[in-house]
């Protein structure tokens, strides 16, 4: 990291950080927003309030009927939130930062004001809106994780640390209930979003770089302000070709100077795949199935702790305002839990790193070692939230919420590490948004599980069961590890 460019690689973090504390992950926050759109009358009959106060026979029904809308709407942005990434994901290779970053600042834009501008008659809009912000959120996420490329050694925690703040941006949903609780209308605190957005184009032109920030990061590597005075211009195309040799010399093994036939195949081999053997791969496969079990968890919770809150308090609407504040207070922590994951990768890595030096193994192997560690225990933290959340004990639900966010927060934050640590870099945009796109596919399934949850338990027992299964994944991953070990040891 060159020590002219630490000023400016140090406002791309910060402002990067806070873009994705204020705005990225904010459908996540959904909990605190849902209980402003209830008591703005969202999606209740007229006559509601009335039969009431009048009848206890129609109101579990009208509320039940309530609540599915609700779910239903939270499960179309959830999965386009996902299932848009792979688009979004090839845009970003294809086309670059600036082009993919004016996409997500349009979408933000335009979700924002139509939910400004809805209300109880118009609440059908909430369809349109909701994946919309979702969409925008995922791809200011994504331009922002290549910032870690700045910070070499640090890489992992970087990348962690952006996704820890994707998922404390859902307060920011809080900050609007709370607001909205002092008389601060719903259709200010949107707006004032809605406004934001030149924020976001400023920082676009001027602190983010027109096309990708490479890793490893090459000498004299300008963007943003410093590279748009075209002064740089040649200095950038020679630190390309720079970084594709440095990328090629960290991919593969130094080679012998006398190279039998056998070697050069092996050479061969350890090429960087190509974008459809990486999808195909047992490695990506298995991750698929790890993700997309374990976020169908997180989703499924978020989407069914009001009616999950509404029915241990006994309807008691103080108790659950206040359970809901805890929730999304607790969010607001995910981004001081999620750099532990990275730290913990990142030290791993340096260790097995040295280790590899006197075995000869592969970088691609020692990646792999550093990442079982965090695999297993994201899983593990999974699953000891499903546990929490299966007993219905009112009590019990903050010690939920705090294995929530910090499962959660090491769950994206090891998602990102894992795809660009096990596969090639110019494929990340492209595999991060399949791997999401595929979990998207498994994520709908939370809304035919919100019909029978949480009248029965059976659905969070269910779950817990699953989550331990995904332990499978580290323990293959481990496995291929120690083969590669053992290779290296025989052929040295």
């Amino acid at each position: 990291m060159a020590s002219q460019g630490l000023p400016l690689y140090l406002a791309t973090l910060l402002t990067g950080l806070l873009e994705c504390i204020g705005f990225a992950g904010v459908l996540f926050g959904w909990t605190s927003l849902l209980f402003v759109f209830k008591a703005e009358n969202y999606f209740s009959e007229p006559c509601e309030q009335d039969c009431l106060l009048r009848s206890n026979v129609t109101g579990p029904s009208d509320l039940k009927a309530q609540d599915e809308k609700f779910s239903l709407i939270f499960t179309l942005a959830s999965f386009m939130n996902n299932f848009m990434t792979f688009p979004t994901g090839y845009i970003f290779d294809r086309f670059k930062t600036t082009v993919a970053r004016l996409i997500a600042i349009f979408f933000y834009t335009c979700a924002t004001f139509i939910i400004a501008f809805t209300s109880a008659n118009t609440a059908m809009l909430l369809f349109l809106a909701m994946p919309m912000l979702a969409v925008g959120g995922i791809l200011f996420l994504i331009t922002n994780l290549q910032i870690g490329n700045l910070f070499g050694k640090h890489r992992s925690t970087i990348i962690t640390l952006y996704n820890g703040a994707f998922d404390s941006s859902s307060a920011v949903f809080l900050v609007i209930k709370l607001l909205y609780e002092q008389g601060i209308s719903l259709r200010s605190s949107f707006i004032f979003m809605s406004v934001c957005s030149v924020w976001h184009l400023v920082r676009t032109f001027l602190l983010m770089p027109k096309g990708h920030i490479p890793y490893p990061l090459p000498p004299n590597y300008s963007y943003g302000l410093c590279s748009r005075f075209g002064a740089r211009k040649k200095e950038n195309k020679a630190a390309e070709h720079e970084t594709k040799e440095l990328q090629s010399k960290e991919c593969l093994p130094p080679k012998e100077e006398n190279s039998g036939p056998e070697q050069q195949q092996q050479q061969q081999q350890q090429e960087p795949h190509s974008f459809r053997h990486c999808a195909l791969s047992r490695r990506f496969i298995l991750h698929v199935v790890w993700l997309s079990i374990i976020q169908l968890w997180h989703y499924l919770f978020i989407g069914t702790l009001n009616s999950l809150l509404t029915k241990l308090s006994g309807g008691d609407k103080v108790k659950v305002s206040a359970y809901t504040n805890a929730f999304a207070i607790t969010q607001f922590f995910g981004v001081l839990c999620a750099p532990w994951n990275g730290l913990l990768m990142d030290r791993l890595k340096q260790k097995y790193q040295k280790a590899a030096k006197r075995t000869g193994s592969s970088s691609e192997a020692v990646a792999l070692c550093s990442m079982v560690p965090s695999l297993a225990l994201t899983s593990l933290l999974s699953l000891g939230f499903a546990l929490c959340a299966s007993i219905p004990v009112m009590q019990l639900q903050y010690a939920t919420f705090i294995l929530q966010v910090v499962s959660r927060s090491f769950l994206y934050g090891c998602n990102a590490a894992f795809l660009t640590l096990a596969f090639p870099s110019e494929h990340f945009g492209k595999l991060f948004g399949l791997v999401m796109a595929l979990s998207a596919i498994v994520s709908l399934l939370q809304f035919p599980l919100f019909k029978v949850s949480p009248e029965s338990n059976a659905v969070y027992v269910s779950m817990g069961l699953a989550i331990f299964l995904t332990l499978v994944h580290p323990f293959l991953v481990y496995r291929e590890c120690r083969a590669e070990k053992t290779k290296s040891s025989v052929d040295a």
